[in-house]
């Protein structure tokens, strides 16, 4: 079987140049008569690869100095709880603002161990819009206040940065990060797990200003102190060095491809070509207001439910995988990633306005 168009909101779609990379390297990695995977994380040739993967990923986002970047194990999941402990005190009061599944069980990780202020909820709406700005209920001295950009499983993104004044932000871009320029300087942290738009699952990539690393408690112990890892250069223990090294040959991927900026017109192209698809078909629907629809994730649904499973046996025959949505949102989702090609985009269209014609 040939490489199919994987629409898995991840574990996702690779570039099939690093896949080639990857697969020509992994008995013999530079000619050392090893894998990759079989050498120490702290010797030379190794570390070589971790700075280099860090430098591609400081020029790719502009990431200014005065932040530090971390290659962690855990996943963004392991974060909702690590954040908290390490950005704030055990009295202070912590700001997020949900907006989807991914947000609201990050703020209630964080209520395990500080106080939780719900900034806004969009439950009301089932997580299709983002609450009115005026409706924000904001903590005077909040320690930081967490969002997500943009919700994997219900497809809604912010197209710009929220204005929080000088509280710092938290932003979980897991499914978000490389897929077009971001301004760091205005957030206090960034963190994403590799899964969508980096690498193997397993590894998560954080940029945290500097200064907010003194802020973990005493009773924190060190090795979950981001402070103790930027300090070791991410390897206080052994880390994820297979999910490092994809990482750095996407991120040198990436570079090929002309940068952030170009990848952001192409990951624009192909959601307006779907969401076009949806929005003109008069048969299915994305239920999420316009101004918030994601780039990365389209969830729609068809007229009638009874027909997802005709359509998904065969959208895979067609060679298109992946494509069953959440099961709290129901329907189809169509993650389209930055390793997704456009002609995986222009396929599914294609095969919707088949399937249309032939079920409406």
């Amino acid at each position: 079987m040939g490489r199919i168009f994987n629409f898995s909101a991840g574990p996702a779609t690779l570039p099939l140049e690093v896949l080639e990379q990857a697969r020509d390297e992994m008995i013999d990695w530079q000619g050392r008569g090893v894998s990759v995977m079989e050498v120490s994380h702290r010797g030379k040739a190794f570390i070589k690869v971790a700075e280099q993967a860090e430098a591609d990923v400081r020029e790719l986002l502009g990431v200014p100095d005065d932040y530090a970047v971390l290659f962690l194990q855990g996943g963004a999941t392991q974060q909702f709880a690590l954040i908290p402990m390490n950005l704030s005190g055990p009295e202070q009061v912590v700001d997020y603002l949900v907006t989807g599944q991914w947000s609201k069980k990050a703020s209630a990780e964080a209520k395990a161990s500080r106080k939780v202020n719900i900034v806004a909820d969009g439950a009301a709406g089932n997580y299709t819009d983002v609450p009115a700005r005026a409706s924000w209920k904001l903590s005077p001295g909040a320690a930081y206040l967490h969002y997500c950009p943009n919700e994997t499983i219900g497809g809604l993104e912010f197209h710009e940065v929220p204005d929080v004044g000088p509280v710092p932000l938290v932003a979980d871009m897991s499914s978000t990060i490389l897929s077009r320029p971001v301004d760091v300087r205005k957030f206090g942290m960034i963190y994403a797990g590799a899964q969508k738009n980096i690498g193997p699952a397993g590894l998560v990539l954080m940029i945290v200003r500097r200064d907010l690393l003194e802020r973990v408690p005493e009773t924190v112990p060190p090795i979950l102190r981001y402070a103790s890892q930027a300090k070791e250069g991410s390897m206080l223990n052994t880390p994820p060095t297979y999910s490092w090294y994809i990482a750095g040959l996407v991120f040198q991927w990436l570079k090929r491809q002309g940068g952030l900026a170009r990848i952001a017109e192409v990951n624009r192209r192909k959601a307006e070509k779907l969401y076009r698809a949806i929005d003109g078909s008069g048969y299915y629907r994305n239920p999420v207001a316009p101004a918030h629809r994601s780039w990365m994730n389209v969830p729609f649904t068809l007229p009638d439910a009874a027909l997802d499973a005709t359509f998904l046996a065969e959208a895979t025959a067609a060679g298109l995988a992946e494509l069953k949505g959440h099961r709290s949102v129901g329907g189809m989702r169509a993650s389209i990633y930055n390793a997704m090609p456009e002609a995986g985009v222009d396929a599914l269209a294609a095969f919707m306005a088949d399937f249309a014609r032939r079920h409406g």
